[in-house]
């Protein structure tokens, strides 16, 4: 079982403020100390003003001489691995339907048959600091953007500032409204989730939407920077337990499309069609404006043997496969209270026990995650995926493996 201490890692000032490091030189590169890396210091939110966010937003497009500094996500990167579960790579076998405690009909805990892919998140040890230090985090990456020109950074580097900006808003505000069984259901000041501006970048007010699509879509070409944005949902790519870098984020983004295309969450046969996720015809202006043709392509790139042979059987794609259930370990619902039902020998059914803090629900789906693991060992399937992050080397250009 995990130790209940697991969330306090995160607490107070845990997510404290991110680093900027010096030039990067490849010397410098391979000191393992940490003493060319020096805080941001905070500055003041400035006044925002009226003007359209997309408009402005052109402040941020990257140039074309970057320079060679980089920015650290440590603690992110540690808080990551505390918070989430990976539930392994995808068996393209859906989760049954879940099965009520003995003795009540109830249901409780995450109810998608995609529950056993991707990962999830231990929203409900979230004391009250640890989603405040999400807030700071927040604000942090905020002043970095009002000490340091962002555009000027390696496009590596920008690309992975703007994917954990994203990420850690949008944890912050699903931690905030938890328990909530459907992120997009939240609102901010009235407005949805998506829509509503409350990250202030120089002034300018901007939503998760606008970083995705006003900037990240807007500059970048290539398709695979879709994968690096979480949602809190499980029908969309997961959250990975690695905070991006410039260094990692192409290998990282490698490793959650070839995930999300070759899970059920991506790809399916359904009624002699290709069916894909919804979230391929959000994106579809900006990366596949054939969805047919330009989206078979890409899926081409990543898909692993079940898919390969989906994709030769099929010729029609449609965008239907939509979950929007909460990315977490107990659906987005406090546990229940009662306990599993004891027979008179003192045995209980083959579901483990659990303590009523953790709750039923989120145990048996870690103990349907182990069996499914166990299988996936069984018959010699990875139950991991592997990535390289890129090495620098002595004369490499500051753009070398750029995600353009």
């Amino acid at each position: 079982m995990l130790p209940r201490f697991m969330i306090a890692l995160l607490a107070g000032s845990a997510l404290a403020m991110p680093t900027l490091a010096a030039a990067e030189t490849p010397e410098t590169h391979q000191r393992s100390d940490r003493n060319d890396l020096h805080f941001v210091p905070g500055v003041a939110t400035a006044d925002s003003q009226n003007s359209r966010a997309d408009e402005r937003l052109a402040i941020f497009t990257p140039t074309s001489d970057p320079i060679r500094h980089k920015i650290d996500y440590e603690i992110w990167d540690h808080a990551l691995k505390h918070i989430l579960i990976s539930m392994g790579p995808s068996t393209r076998q859906g989760a049954p339907s879940p099965v009520p405690p003995p003795g009540t009909r109830l249901k409780s805990g995450p109810q998608s048959r995609y529950r056993l892919e991707g990962s999830l998140v231990l929203f409900r040890f979230f004391d009250r600091q640890v989603i405040e230090s999400f807030t700071e985090y927040r604000q942090d990456l905020e002043r970095v953007v009002e000490t340091q020109d962002i555009s000027a950074l390696s496009r590596n580097e920008q690309l992975a500032f703007w994917l954990n900006l994203h990420n850690v808003a949008m944890m912050e505000q699903i931690a905030k409204e938890w328990p909530v069984r459907e992120p997009r259901e939240i609102a901010i000041g009235g407005q949805p989730l998506d829509e509503a501006k409350f990250i202030t970048l120089r002034g300018i007010p901007v939503s998760l939407r606008d970083i995705r699509e006003n900037i990240v879509f807007r500059h970048w070409k290539d398709p695979k920077v879709i994968y690096g944005f979480w949602r809190g949902e499980i029908g969309m790519p997961h959250l990975q337990s690695y905070a991006f870098t410039g260094a990692n984020v192409s290998s990282l983004l490698d490793v959650a499309a070839a995930d999300f295309i070759n899970s059920l969450r991506g790809t399916q046969k359904i009624y002699g069609k290709l069916a894909v996720s919804e979230l391929y015809a959000e994106v579809s202006p900006f990366y596949f404006p054939d969805l047919e043709k330009d989206l078979r392509a890409h899926l081409a790139n990543y898909a692993e043997e079940p898919v390969v042979e989906l994709l030769a059987k099929t010729d029609q794609t449609v965008a239907s496969i939509r979950e929007a259930d909460i990315a977490d370990l107990h659906g987005g619902s406090r546990p229940t209270s009662y306990q599993p039902v004891v027979s008179e020998q003192g045995l209980v059914t083959d579901r483990p026990i659990c303590t009523e803090r953790f709750g039923q629900a989120a145990c048996d789906v870690l103990f349907a995650r182990s069996l499914k693991l166990q299988r996936m060992q069984r018959r010699d399937q990875p139950t991991s995926r592997v990535f390289f992050s890129n090495i620098d080397l002595p004369g490499d250009p500051p753009n070398k493996n750029a995600v353009e």
